[in-house]
């Protein structure tokens, strides 16, 4: 696959001076979340970079959060509140970004929060590198906001990538995700192109249709913004909605075989991935069987095609070599070390 090559960027110049304000959308969308939505909220309305258009969306909340959306827009006014029926997270996004004016903008989820400079930075990192989105770093934290996961290393060197390295990176899973959050976009990416209602893993499924329009992608690693992990959140439990990603990797295979085939290696190499994650997730019981036989024969049809990829990961490669041994073995082996990293 021919890439652009992606490189290290050492900081900004030093006679460089932010000369410009854009209006920034961020867009916050909010269901039954009482108990997080005014730490999340705060962290938005404190933020060092002050030209902001604030979108909340109450997406026919059941709890107190309606009147806590009212009292926040009566606080600021930089909050917008829209009440709408409920329609998940994608259409609470999209109904955000119909109406937002911003020429760049930013996703927040309701159960998260932001540090302060969390704006004013990945700004500052767009503009320095003429990037189109601007990545920053994120911590994995519990209930009461201590780490206890994931922690990006913020001495690592800012990377900028081409066009194609952060397509590649992306679906290889090396060094971008292909997460909503946590990263400020120029608003024209989203032009025509919305997150899929009713769907699981609505941002690998628009990832490819963003990405492909940009030039460059910045990534800085300063833990900016805070990922709280939750059990009871949309991913924390197994659910047969979870195969949306197994569809929506079905549909960009297709889609990049006839409008970019160089990049089929690395969406083959997220597919299997997906094969494997969903397949070592999913319960046993006659009612998942049919999900356990379609995530197996994924993976025994996508292994050699993946094997001698040099780019793939490790993680799928020592896969591909157990899943030899058969279905049993590879569940077996593989639940068991998920359980020891648990």
């Amino acid at each position: 696959m021919s890439r652009t090559p992606k490189t290290v960027w050492s900081g900004k110049s030093d006679n460089w001076k932010l000369n410009f304000e854009p209006l920034i959308s961020v867009i916050v969308p909010v269901y039954n979340v009482e108990q997080y939505l005014e730490r999340c909220l705060q962290s938005i309305v404190v933020q060092t970079y002050v030209q902001l258009e604030i979108l909340v969306v109450n997406d026919g909340s059941t709890d107190s959060c309606p009147a806590l959306c009212d009292q926040w827009a009566q606080k600021d006014n930089r909050i917008k509140v829209i009440h709408k029926p409920n329609g998940g997270l994608s259409d609470a996004r999209n109904a955000a970004m119909d109406v937002m004016t911003g020429e760049l903008v930013t996703m927040i989820d309701s159960d998260d929060w932001v540090e302060p400079d969390y704006i004013a930075t990945l700004l500052t990192l767009m503009h320095d590198t003429d990037a189109d989105v601007a990545v920053g770093g994120w911590r994995e934290v519990d209930e009461n906001g201590n780490a206890n996961g994931f922690v990006s290393d913020k001495n690592k060197n800012t990377v900028v990538y081409g066009r194609d390295e952060a397509l590649h990176d992306i679906f290889y899973q090396k060094g971008l995700t292909h997460s909503a959050w946590g990263r400020l976009y120029k608003a024209e990416l989203f032009q025509d192109s919305r997150y899929p209602v009713g769907m699981l893993y609505e941002d690998l499924a628009i990832a490819y249709t963003l990405y492909s329009r940009t030039t460059r992608v910045a990534q800085c690693f300063t833990p900016l913004y805070n990922y709280l992990q939750r059990p009871t959140s949309i991913l924390g439990t197994f659910k047969p909605q979870r195969t949306h990603v197994l569809d929506i990797l079905d549909d960009l295979e297709k889609r990049v075989e006839s409008e970019e085939p160089q990049l089929l290696p690395a969406v083959r190499s997220r597919r299997l991935s997906a094969h494997f994650n969903i397949l070592l997730l999913c319960p046993d019981g006659e009612e998942f069987k049919r999900v356990r036989q379609r995530c197996w024969k994924g993976i025994t049809q996508l292994r050699w095609q993946c094997f001698f990829d040099p780019y793939i990961r490790l993680k799928n490669r020592l896969g591909i070599i157990v899943s030899l041994l058969g279905k049993n073995t590879l569940i077996k082996l593989f639940s068991k070390n998920r359980q020891q990293h648990n």
